[in-house]
């Protein structure tokens, strides 16, 4: 069993409480930050029996499936599933499958779904994704590739990457290394792999002297020379831990003038940039980080549904709350008006419920 209680495990997926100019949060919060939690007095067999009549019945009750699976923790929806199983020979996922579409499909799948392995799927989405655009010689769809990656690989901590990876290697027969060696290349590819073996130094302690050695390392391999030591960046953010990389931060701004987000954006360009750039505002605030993107997916023409659906699900239980906050405080309007404008019908209500009241 993977140990998620280490300081860089309590840490790494919630607010940080420094700003990446060195400014404390004005509300550091605790780690249970989510907006579905346990709920109380919960009888798996009682939900059975709802989602049997909303499914078996002459059209699909959705308004059920909406109450039942946006309300219960992830726990209890796996209790769910195999008390559905066994009172019905047959698996929710399958039964959900066949009765409902599109996007409220997805989301319902996901929510019933293990996190580490609905992890996992969206990282084969994601490779497969690439490989269909190798074949057809056509890379225009690739971005979205590479930003599913970027965003999975740059938020998670050690004990959900490596539950990621056994995950991987229980549905697929292969290593989720070895598979992204032969799909990534390059400094983005090398990045990618060193993220993905989950082993990014867990030490609560900050050593200032390392920090300021690592800021002027940095520095000089970056804005101070002609040409960019990738290298450098990428030794230093994917392997330092996250209370050290945030006491950096402080030390490049010190010496550089400016921050080091600002420097990878004007030094660097492409898939590697992208993946830098969201480390490092992941190491200053994954609730912000999360923000951006959800506000991303549903800005100019057209709905990123696929985005929606794997933060809003995956983030649930753990600092939705915070993502709320930040979203507010970002772009000056809640999250829930932002979905009620933006997404419609059963899977629009399903992810205001996700979401919570509005703020």
């Amino acid at each position: 069993m993977v140990d998620d209680t280490s300081p860089e495990n309590q840490n790494y997926g919630r607010r940080s409480e420094l700003s990446e100019d060195g400014e404390p949060h004005s509300d550091a919060r605790s780690s249970t930050r989510g907006t579905v939690k346990d709920v109380a007095n919960f009888k798996a067999e009682e939900d059975v029996s709802a989602l049997r009549k909303a499914i078996e019945g002459i059209g699909t009750t959705e308004k059920t499936l909406i109450e039942v699976l946006t309300q219960r923790s992830n726990a209890q929806r796996q209790l769910i599933a195999k008390a559905y199983e066994k009172a019905t020979g047959r698996t929710l996922v399958a039964d959900l499958e066949g009765d409902t579409h599109g996007d409220f499909e997805d989301l319902l799948v996901a929510l019933v779904t293990p996190p580490a392995l609905y992890d996992c799927r969206e990282v084969i989405g994601a490779i497969k994704d690439r490989v269909k655009a190798k074949i057809r010689h056509c890379f225009q769809g690739a971005g979205t590739t590479e930003s599913t990656l970027t965003e999975i690989f740059a938020s998670r901590t050690n004990a959900q990457i490596r539950a990621l990876s056994e995950a991987y290697i229980a549905e697929t027969g292969k290593s989720l290394i070895q598979d992204l060696q032969s799909e990534v290349s390059g400094d983005y590819g090398k990045a990618l792999l060193i993220l993905a073996e989950g082993k990014r130094d867990e030490s609560p302690n900050v050593d200032s002297a390392k920090a300021k050695a690592d800021a002027k390392a940095l520095y000089e391999a970056g804005e101070k020379k002609w040409g960019t030591d990738e290298g450098k960046f990428i030794d230093i953010l994917c392997h330092r831990s996250i209370p050290q990389l945030r006491q950096t931060l402080i030390e490049y701004k010190n010496i550089s003038k400016k921050t080091l987000q600002e420097s990878i954006k004007s030094e660097m360009s492409g898939d590697l940039e992208k993946l830098l750039v969201a480390m490092v505002k992941c190491v200053t605030n994954v609730p912000a980080y999360f923000a951006e993107r959800l506000f991303k997916s549903m800005k100019g023409a057209g709905t990123t549904e696929s985005i929606l659906t794997r933060i809003l699900a995956s983030r649930s239980e753990i600092d939705l709350l915070d993502i709320r906050a930040e979203y507010k405080k970002l772009f000056g309007c809640s999250l829930y008006s932002q979905l009620e404008s933006e997404v419609s019908g059963n899977y629009g209500d399903a992810l205001k419920r996700l979401c919570g009241q509005d703020d």
